[in-house]
């Protein structure tokens, strides 16, 4: 686990991610990478955090373009959340009604069945330990929802407390909480990569 964080912390910084973008252009391709792993891992998709990550992207540009630059992160982030949340309510609604309907459209053809996430790395094969990046994930995505949004907000995006506090709609002593008990989860859970 110690060359995944590092190599996530590294890649990090490289970006510098707390400087404020000039455009919102800029803005939007610096966080275009990070949102979409943050979607692929919550969504074990890749055309739906595609689709999540364009969204997201698209409702800030529309919505929020005439704010000032440094409350561009956090309303972000806040969208791409309630976007996926939106994906996985859909998901569970349409895998309760394929149950119902026995799998078939009005055509008579079969529906797509939704499968599990897959706990394959991913698009991040640039880590230098894939395996140790395969084990963080998946015991990321074990994590209860909340903990997770705080986890990748806090340590993976940077965003302060507050910045995550808006993001998640909670507030800052909710957002220690959940962080807390999100590494304590991972901790255990990743003690052989110690």
């Amino acid at each position: 686990m110690n060359s995944a964080v590092s190599t996530i912390e590294a890649d990090l910084l490289a970006q510098d991610i707390r400087a404020v973008p000039a455009s919102m252009d800029a803005f939007l391709a610096q966080v275009e990478r990070r949102a979409f792993r943050m979607a692929e891992l919550n969504l074990g998709h890749r055309e739906d955090a595609l689709d999540a990550v364009q969204d997201a992207m698209l409702r800030l540009v529309k919505h929020y373009s005439d704010k000032p630059a440094q409350e561009w992160t956090p309303l972000f982030w806040g969208i791409l959340r309630r976007r996926i949340v939106d994906l996985q309510r859909r998901r569970k609604v349409r895998s309760i009604m394929v149950g119902w309907l026995g799998g078939r459209d009005e055509d008579g053809d079969e529906l797509p069945l939704w499968e599990p996430a897959d706990n394959a790395p991913g698009p991040l094969e640039r880590l230098h330990d894939a395996q140790s990046y395969a084990d963080m994930a998946a015991a990321v995505k074990l994590l209860p929802q909340r903990q997770r949004e705080a986890f990748m907000l806090r340590m993976l995006e940077g965003l302060d407390v507050a910045e995550t506090a808006q993001a998640m709609g909670c507030s800052e002593g909710s957002v220690k909480t959940h962080l807390s008990r999100a590494l304590q989860r991972l901790r255990d859970q990743l003690e052989d990569w110690r």
